[in-house]
């Protein structure tokens, strides 16, 4: 059996605890948490269903690259104070390693899926919502974007869904531990500056200006994205000599697609390659 067998379309996703909604060729996804009142916590519902999407977007034969946002001027808030965090004070540990297990298998799936993932990120930005952010491989952000990794303020530690391997790495071990012990907004100044954020837009222009990153990259080179996509992830365990093997087999893989026989011709016809994600 082919593996085009295990692949099936994802544009119609009956997505129930947030917004789904892909682009007419079902390139771009984009995915909104919608729930503006309360400046769009996550719940043990739409934690498991982010799960599974991403999860699913594996196998997706036809969405390219997605972006994640929040409706009302807010990204996400983290954690719902009422639904997540006060059951959890009556869970057994058992029950809370269970959770715990389920938020960090939300980030590995992010991680994990071929897809590109363009957050954009306005307004609050908090706790569990900030690693959704951190987790996607590109971040838009807003002059009111305000990033906090607040564990440390309800009590619990810093090291939360990947925080202490991802941020590190993103901004810097000094920042990180100031951000991860204090709990404090990062600013969008700050998040520009510390390499947080690819770049900083009008908050009018955010969805626009996301939706064209996710856009130009489902364009791209799809199968040579996910393989970019894929080395960056696993590289952080190698040493050089295990990533320089690495980087040639997946090359040498990629200089056998279609997409670069395109790109040569393009070249060679002066004109602008066609990328068609095999």
């Amino acid at each position: 059996m082919s593996m085009a067998h295990h692949l099936r379309p994802l544009r119609d996703y009956p997505a129930a605890h947030f917004r789904w909604q892909a682009d007419d060729d079902g390139k771009v996804a984009t995915i909104t948490l919608d729930r503006p009142d309360r400046k769009n916590p996550l719940t043990f519902d739409s934690y498991a269903e982010l799960r599974d999407l991403f999860r699913a977007l594996v196998y997706a034969s036809d969405i390219k690259a997605i972006v994640i946002g929040g409706a009302g001027g807010n990204f996400c808030s983290g954690g719902d104070v009422h639904e997540i965090i006060g059951p959890l004070t009556r869970m057994t540990t058992p029950e809370l390693l269970a959770f715990t297990r389920m938020t960090g298998d939300l980030v590995k799936a992010m991680r994990h899926c071929p897809q590109t993932i363009v957050a954009a990120v306005d307004g609050v930005c908090a706790g569990a919502g900030a690693m959704v952010a951190l987790a996607a491989d590109f971040r838009l952000g807003t002059p009111a974007a305000r990033t906090a990794f607040l564990f440390a303020r309800v009590g619990l530690a810093g090291c939360d869904m990947g925080a202490c391997t991802l941020l590190p790495r993103m901004i810097g071990q000094g920042r990180a531990a100031e951000l991860l012990y204090t709990g404090r907004a990062m600013t969008a100044e700050e998040g520009a500056a510390w390499g947080f954020f690819s770049r900083v837009v009008a908050s009018d222009a955010l969805a626009g200006e996301a939706r064209a990153l996710a856009r130009s990259l489902a364009d791209g080179p799809t199968f040579a994205h996910a393989m970019t996509k894929t080395l960056l992830h696993q590289e952080w365990a190698m040493d050089l000599d295990a990533a320089i093997e690495a980087e040639a087999q997946a090359q040498a893989i990629c200089m056998q697609t279609a997409d670069f026989r395109r790109a040569f011709e393009a070249f060679a016809a002066k004109r602008a390659p066609k990328f068609e994600g095999n």
